[in-house]
């Protein structure tokens, strides 16, 4: 590269460029990089003269040459779109009067920690190491889409976007690219949308303690995103929906102590998501509504408050509930499916109580959904409902029956007592006995020769039909939950 017309503070760029050597232009270690405009020609870099560097910068025998710089001030744009810079590139707690451009170029490590942006051109970016933005604060986008990193894509601490605003291009666009190991985001901080659609990161996301600002829009759009192992985002706050579409999580969706709010439409939607395990634990309650339909969880620790109004999970499966709450409590999220009454929704949850041997639980869930159901149906269908449910509870209540029996019993040995009926023969006919007779009338199989043997008249003649009726019913209803609780053990 050309060595004339360089300034002091370049030279000395030039000189510790082959050897690989740092050049730290601060004055003091609290300096702020966004008031770096004022920065004199002492600490002042052409960006050309930084492009010339890293794509034809002299090299050393035995060194590793890199650019290392801290503290300065870069005029003009870097551009290095298309170019190959096989040094790794480090330009800390600096100052950029305009985005750096490296759509399409391939690099050996990037790294702009706690540094001053106007954005960040970055498209199809190729990086053998790390990207990192750690700290940095950027007033325009950060554009990384289609870009693949062999190592991981640090933005801890960034800022990015400026309060109060929302622009319409996203801050921090990550849509389709390929980070080799983390995408490390802990404590950032972006006012406007954050796009990682059909993204695949091989490790983890970070989000922990983020705050996504979007109101009224995504603030963070994730679209059939990929995670090879978690995607941490505990005490997450966000104003805006969170998209998760179609994700792939396979291990955790921790989401513990988080604040999700978008009222009047989505907060979080995770429609068609398979996701490892669900956590909002100790969550703030969530303000807007929630989409689930056809996502597939292994665990869901949500507890009931943080659900909000109104929850979609028409095709939703998991495979277990924690922590373990009485039927009644998990009942009431699947009244707030937008669709009205949906069946899946209550077969899921009994059959999840089931998974944990919880019986009784998965009986109550199916009762509720008869309930639930019955509302939907035409009044004569809701008559005949009611009568079942007060009966032996559609059958998931077979004691019920049991006491409907004992006093029906009770009814007959009166009734049968006060009149007894003639018999039919009467030097053949056994003693008659009021009790045997009622009993003989209930149970539809045992026959204690006093049906037989005599034959009521008038209205007792209509009360033994009522109880041979309602006899073969009840214990029926009886040996089917007798049945089902001999098959349980």
């Amino acid at each position: 590269m050309e060595t004339t017309g360089l300034t002091p503070a370049e030279r000395r760029v030039l000189e510790a460029f082959p050897l690989g050597e740092g050049v730290d232009f601060r004055r003091s270690d609290d300096e702020d990089p966004e008031r770096g405009g004022s920065w004199g020609p002492e600490r002042t870099l052409r960006a050309d003269v930084l492009r010339e560097l890293l794509l034809d910068g002299p090299v050393r025998e035995g060194r590793i040459a890199g650019l290392k710089v801290t503290g300065a001030r870069i005029t003009g744009r870097l551009d290095l779109k298309y170019g190959t810079v096989g040094h790794p590139v480090r330009l800390r707690s600096c100052h950029f009067e305009e985005p750096p451009d490296l759509y399409g170029a391939q690099v050996g490590a990037l790294v702009l920690s706690d540094s001053a942006l106007p954005g960040l051109t970055a498209g199809n970016l190729r990086a053998e190491g790390v990207v990192r933005i750690t700290c940095c604060r950027f007033t325009g986008p950060v554009r990384l889409q289609g870009a693949k990193l062999a190592g991981a894509f640090f933005a801890n601490g960034a800022r990015l976007g400026r309060p109060g605003e929302v622009p319409e291009e996203p801050v921090l666009q990550l849509n389709h690219a390929e980070v080799g190991t983390d995408v490390w985001a802990p404590g950032l901080v972006a006012h406007g949308r954050v796009h990682l659609n059909g993204a695949v990161v091989r490790n983890q996301v970070n989000l922990d303690d983020a705050e996504l600002t979007a109101p009224g829009q995504t603030a963070l759009h994730a679209e059939v995103l990929t995670v090879g192992t978690d995607l941490h985002a505990m005490r997450l706050r966000v104003r805006g929906r969170v998209n998760l579409g179609g994700a792939r999580i396979p291990r955790q969706l921790n989401l513990a102590h988080a604040r999700l709010s978008h009222p009047g439409g989505q907060a979080l939607r995770a429609s068609s998501a398979v996701i490892g395990e669900l956590w909002l634990r100790d969550a703030a309650p969530i303000e807007g509504s929630v989409n689930l339909r056809r996502a597939r969880l292994d665990l869901v620790h949500v507890p009931p408050e943080v659900w909000p109004p109104e929850v979609a999970t028409d095709g939703l499966t998991y495979r277990a509930l924690t922590p373990h709450l009485p039927a009644a409590q998990r009942l009431e999220l699947l009244e707030r499916e937008p669709a009205g009454y949906l069946p899946q929704p209550y077969e899921q949850l009994a059959t999840a109580y089931r998974a944990v041997g919880d019986d009784a639980a998965a009986r109550t869930v199916q009762l509720a959904r008869l309930r639930r159901h019955r509302r939907t149906l035409p009044p004569y269908a809701r008559v005949w409902g009611c009568v079942q449910d007060a009966a032996v509870g559609y059958g998931f209540r077979p004691m019920r029956a049991a006491g409907w029996l004992l006093m029906l019993l009770c009814t007959g040995t009166v009734a049968f007592a006060l009149h007894h009926p003639p018999a039919l023969k009467p030097s053949e006919a056994p003693a008659f006995n009021p009790l045997v007779y009622a009993l003989d009338l209930l149970l539809p199989i045992v026959d204690f020769g006093q049906q037989g043997a005599f034959a009521p008249r008038g209205w007792y003649q209509w009360l033994s039909y009522l109880l041979i009726a309602t006899g073969w019913v009840l214990a029926t209803t009886i040996a089917a939950g007798v049945t089902r609780s001999l098959s349980r053990q």
